[in-house]
């Protein structure tokens, strides 16, 4: 019989009070974004499309900036803080000498970390009196989760979602509209970028890049609306810490820390959220922590280019010092659509370039991760997103490594969602039922 889990749990009262900025940290900051040579400007654009509350913290250079309560009481609401487990069972079955930790983002109510930005945000526009959200989603995650923030804040929303994940995921569909979404997919007839996508080919699978050029063409012609993004962003990566600092209380309960820190990486959100805190001991106590970004081949985007460009295909954002495979780059679907984005965020690409972050790419045909995912799923009975079986692969492989080093190092993880509504990916790849 395998041995019982660990699990480190925090009190709510124990849930941290302030998110963490690594800008001030970097050894190089990212260059802040800006307009292109031509055309109108985009950084004009800003405080008409995003609410101040985000606005002013994307553009913040304080170390902390304190987690406002009313936000707190929703996080403690969603289920925060999470466990930190100790993954006892998959040690077993891989006869590693590693440790391995996993951070159980697969609690909150829709099923992934995104509700840790979704809520702040959220709340900032329901403080300014924004009546609209409109916001883009790949895998559907985000968009779930933005729809349950603003249900509980009393908002309305509007989400343009990438045809190719939403063609075949229904269910999520259907609970984004029971929180009160009006959801369409993308390319859609609701906009001109939109239409013009659709008019080229009526067929189009769409892009996170086509999809947020859609939500922002909403907010712009709407003065009651809001733009909202779910990742790449600095407020959004702000927000995420809560997953690290959380998970740092957590280690010293262990009495253990991290030798390496893992998550999948689209945008950067779940990766950034985990990893950040522990970045900074890094840079700032010479903590010699490996960091390990897990990405596919059809959008390996911290491999790409360190340039700027544009976060959307129509090219309606400023331009970002990002790791980018270019914003117009056609990337072939996969069933873990939400890593399946042009770039990096800002925050992510600064400490790659850096050296701070290595990565793995795993291939385009997704059996190799998804089979992995199932050693998990045996061993430690939760059901990953398809997203996050590329966390979990890459943790099982740098175990693996381990046992064929001897090495017994601490390896920490982060499923940031769960795939109850991913079933059919499962089952598609690895040929279930």
């Amino acid at each position: 019989m395998k041995n019982e889990k660990e699990r480190y749990d925090l009190s709510p009262k124990e849930l941290p009070e302030k998110w963490y900025n690594i800008i001030p940290d970097l050894p190089t900051p990212p260059p802040p974004p800006k307009d292109p040579d031509d055309g109108p400007s985009r950084m004009d654009n800003l405080n008409k499309v995003f609410s101040k509350g985000v606005l002013d913290q994307e553009m913040c250079e304080d170390r902390y900036v304190e987690i406002p309560e009313e936000v707190r009481e929703l996080y403690r609401q969603a289920g925060r803080p999470r466990p930190l487990i100790r993954a006892r069972g998959l040690e077993e079955e891989l006869e590693t000498p590693a440790k391995l930790y996993y951070k159980s983002e697969f609690e909150s109510p829709t099923g992934s970390h995104k509700v840790n930005t979704a809520l702040p945000q959220a709340f900032y526009a329901k403080q300014q009196g924004i009546e609209r959200l409109t916001t883009e989603t790949g895998a559907g995650q985000w968009g779930t989760a933005l729809a349950y923030a603003c249900s509980l804040v009393g908002l309305d929303i509007t989400v343009y979602w990438v045809r190719a994940a939403s063609s075949w995921k229904e269910e999520r569909r259907n609970l984004m509209q029971l929180y009160g979404a009006e959801v369409h997919d993308s390319p859609s007839t609701q906009t001109k970028i939109g239409k013009e996508m659709l008019n080229e080919d009526s067929d189009h699978e769409g892009s996170l890049g086509i999809a947020i050029s859609e939500a922002l063409q909403d907010a712009k012609r709407d003065e009651n609306a809001a733009y909202s993004l779910g990742s790449v962003l600095n407020h959004v990566l702000l927000h995420q810490t809560i997953i690290g600092l959380e998970t740092k209380k957590q280690f010293k309960m262990a009495g253990d820390y991290p030798d390496v820190v893992i998550s999948c990486v689209g945008g950067g959100s779940n990766f950034g959220g985990l990893a950040i805190p522990f970045a900074a001991d890094r840079i700032n106590d010479g903590k010699e922590t490996e960091f390990i970004a897990a990405q596919s081949e059809v959008a390996p985007n911290l491999n790409g280019d360190y340039r700027y460009d544009f976060g959307d295909y129509a090219e309606q954002t400023p331009l970002m010092k990002m790791f980018t495979l270019g914003h117009q780059s056609a990337m072939p679907s996969i069933k873990a659509d939400g890593l399946r984005y042009h770039g990096a965020a800002p925050i992510i690409s600064a400490l790659k370039n850096e050296g701070f972050i290595d990565t793995i790419i795993f291939p385009q045909d997704e059996e190799y991760v998804f089979d992995r995912a199932k050693t998990f799923i045996q061993s430690e009975g939760f059901l990953p997103a398809l997203e996050s079986a590329y966390s979990v692969a890459a943790a099982i492989d740098k175990a693996k490594e381990c046992k064929r080093k001897g090495e017994e190092k601490t390896i920490v993880f982060n499923v940031s969602g769960n795939g109850f509504m991913d079933m059919e990916g499962y089952r598609d790849v690895l040929g279930l039922g």
